[in-house]
Parts: structure tokens; C-alpha cells; sequence
């Protein structure tokens, strides 16, 4: 549906007159849909009235739960999580991130400049499909030979590839994760190395080493987290950049900052496009009473265009401020990744300012066929210095 049809006009036609709507499924469970910023900021903070046990995205919390519940991070809540994310927020603080930031910079120019020679590129497959993989790989000690495997992999398990992969390709590729960082688990145990999947084979959380189920399940977890999201936003962000030429030139003349034009990146593509909870006690939000047990859908998508936080918020504007976008989520389950994926955006901006001064289509675009991610899975250019 997402792939196939606009609908930023159905949420801004929910945010006005149903802002807070039950919907039941055909064949299914139905769940509340929460489409505005307050609302969907207040289901992420509010992490004592709705949890992430019970499925973060709307697949797996309609259809029975997420097996990793419990184990893994992004459906963990409770002392368990707050142990797990201290453990691995280690490793992503700007502190940590600065010998990758350079890596990232210095990869990212390289790749503009293949792509500058070449003249045309497809800017998703050769451009931005490198570089969230190349950082979250680095972090978790991939070897490059194995990159392209996560890569189709990890498109496969969320579906983004196209539609006539999903969904039993995807649990196909989620497999194929698993069994890959189980038996890079295993080495790890063996040989220790300076990683994650180091990090969590021999980490405590609350005084106890993980089972080799919660390592496993984790990397799968960071590793679909740090790459499909910001890639999406990296190729929007080219997009959006071609159709805003008055933006593309305040980014080619400095005349909006990297910051700030990092941070409408983020709430203009909105890569991941909900949150997923479970109510556990009866709570009132925006005047209906949803009760425990209750799935609820927060449209992050939704929220990052609320005319009551954003001042025309379907204007592209690279130096928009306030910008209190959703785009990493809120509260607890605020994204892990937030100054890695800042770093990768902030460096693809510098790199095209910097080094390219021609940007235009070169062919027609794809999108992703998914219910979780927004974004192109394609987008052909034609670049020139």
C-alpha cells in the first residue's frame, strides 16, 4: 500500500478528524491509530502504559507477537532494558563513533567520486547502499566479503526489495541472519574481538552473560536497524534535494547549516513510518479509552507532519527550526543509532556539497513495497562536478 499509493492526504485527514482511531482488521485483530505528534510522542515516553513485548511493528503485533520478545532490544522493556541499552549504548555514544565518523566521511566522498566519474548511477544500489552497511558491518565485525549477503539479506527481511519477495522470502533472510551471527557469535567466543557482537557474547545485563539466542537475536536486530532505515534516508534525502532546487542551492552555498539540514532530512523522508506497542492498563488518549491488551499503531510518518508542531510541514526547508521530529522515536526505545545515523546523513550532505554540482534524474524511481519502511529502493542520476 505504501509503495503504491501517497498517504500523507489520509493522515492529514485522520490528524484533523480522527486523531486517535480504532480500526479493525478484516481477518484479524484491529489495533488503535495514533496520528498526531502529542499523541504519538506520549505512546513512546509512556513506556509504564505501553510496552514493546507484544510486537514494535504492526506485523508482528497483529499476528501473535515477535518471538524475539524478551531477548531482544527493540521488544524488551523493564530493568532488562535499560541493563541491555546501557550495555550497548557504549558503543554509539559521539565519543566512541569518532575514529568510524572519519571512515564514514572519507567512504562516502570516495563513492560520490566513483559516481562522478561514471556520470550516471542507480544512487541507492551504488551510492547509499554502502554506507549504513559499511558503518553498522565496521561496528559489528563483518568481514567485507560477507557485506553483500547482509545487504540482500537485510532488504529481504523487511520486504523492501519488492513486492514478490515478501513475505516468505523475508523469513528466508531472517533465517539466513540468524544462522550468520550464530556462527559469528561462535568465533567471537572463541577469538574476542574490539566489536559488538564482542560486546555482547561477553557484556552482562543484570549480572548475567546473554544466552546465545539473545546475541544472536540482537545483532539481527542492530544490524536491520543501523543499515535499511538511514539508507532510505540517505536516498531521500537526494531526492528531495532534485525536487527543492531552491534547498539544493542553500545547501551548495552554506547558507543552511549540515546540522539542521541533517536533522529536516530525517522528518522530511521518515524511513520508518510507525511504532508499535501493547497497552497494559486501561489509559485515556486523545479523549477514547484504549484498554489493556490493546494494540496500538503510532504513525511516526504522521506525526513529523502535524501542522500543530511544524510550521508548514509539507515544505522541504533544510533550516527549519524547531525541528522535533519523531523520526528516532521518543522514550525508552529512543533509536540506539541516532549519532551514527546523523553522522552518515551529515556526511553524504558535505559530500555532494562539496564535490558534486550537477544532480538530476536519470530514469524512473522505485519504491519500496513495505509497511514498516518508506523510501525508493531505486533512483537512477545523473551527476556532474
Amino acid at each position: 500500500m505504501h509503495a503504491e499509493q501517497d498517504l500523507s492526504g489520509y493522515f492529514r485527514q485522520m490528524r484533523v478528524h480522527q486523531p486517535v482511531a480504532w480500526r479493525q482488521s478484516v481477518d484479524g485483530p484491529g489495533f488503535w491509530l495514533v496520528s498526531r505528534h502529542a499523541d504519538v510522542l506520549t505512546v513512546c515516553r509512556e513506556s509504564d502504559s505501553f510496552v514493546s513485548t507484544g510486537g514494535n511493528v504492526i506485523d508482528t503485533l497483529l499476528n501473535g507477537g515477535d518471538t524475539g520478545a524478551g531477548r531482544m532490544l527493540a521488544v524488551m522493556d523493564g530493568p532488562k532494558h535499560t541493563s541491555m541499552r546501557k550495555l550497548l549504548w557504549r558503543s554509539f555514544t559521539p565519543g566512541a563513533l569518532t575514529t568510524y565518523a572519519e571512515r564514514i566521511r572519507a567512504a562516502t566522498r570516495e563513492l560520490l567520486r566513483t559516481a562522478l566519474l561514471a556520470g550516471t548511477c542507480d544512487f541507492a544500489r551504488d551510492v547509499a547502499a554502502h554506507i549504513p552497511l559499511a558503518a553498522i558491518c565496521d561496528l559489528l565485525g563483518v568481514p567485507a566479503a560477507d557485506r553483500q549477503f547482509i545487504l540482500q539479506r537485510t532488504s529481504k527481511a523487511l520486504g523492501s526489495e519488492g513486492a514478490a519477495h515478501a513475505p516468505g522470502a523475508a523469513r528466508l533472510a531472517k533465517g539466513e541472519l540468524l544462522l550468520y551471527f550464530a556462527k559469528l557469535a561462535r568465533a567471537r567466543r572463541d577469538e574476542p574481538a574490539d566489536d559488538l557482537v564482542t560486546l555482547l557474547s561477553t557484556g552482562l545485563v543484570e549480572g548475567d552473560r546473554l544466552t546465545d539466542d539473545e546475541v544472536v537475536l540482537n545483532c539481527y536486530s542492530l544490524i536491520l536497524g543501523g543499515d535499511e532505515t538511514t539508507r532510505l534516508a540517505l536516498i531521500g534525502a537526494v531526492q528531495a534535494l532534485i525536487q527543492h532546487p531552491d534547498q539544493w542551492k542553500a545547501l551548495k552555498t552554506g547558507e543552511v547549516s549540515t546540522a539542521s539540514a541533517t536533522e529536516e532530512v530525517l522528518r522530511w523522508t521518515s524511513p520508518a513510518l510507525h511504532v508499535g506497542r501493547t497497552a497494559v492498563r486501561d489509559v485515556e488518549l486523545g479523549g477514547h479509552k484504549i484498554h489493556s491488551g490493546d494494540a496500538v499503531v503510532a504513525w511516526t510518518a504522521s506525526a513529523n507532519f502535524d501542522e500543530a508542531e511544524f510550521d508548514e510541514p509539507e515544505r522541504f526547508d533544510l533550516a527549519r527550526q524547531p525541528n522535533r521530529h519523531l523520526s528516532f522515536a521518543h522514550g525508552p526505545h529512543y533509536c540506539l543509532g541516532v549519532h551514527l545515523a546523523r553522522i552518515e546523513i551529515a556526511a553524504l550532505l558535505d559530500g555532494l556539497r562539496e564535490t558534486v554540482n550537477v544532480l538530476e534524474p536519470a530514469g524512473p524511481t522505485q519504491r519500496v513495497h513495505s509497511n514498516f519502511l518508506s523510501g525508493l529502493s531505486s533512483l537512477p542520476l545523473r551527476l556532474g562536478a
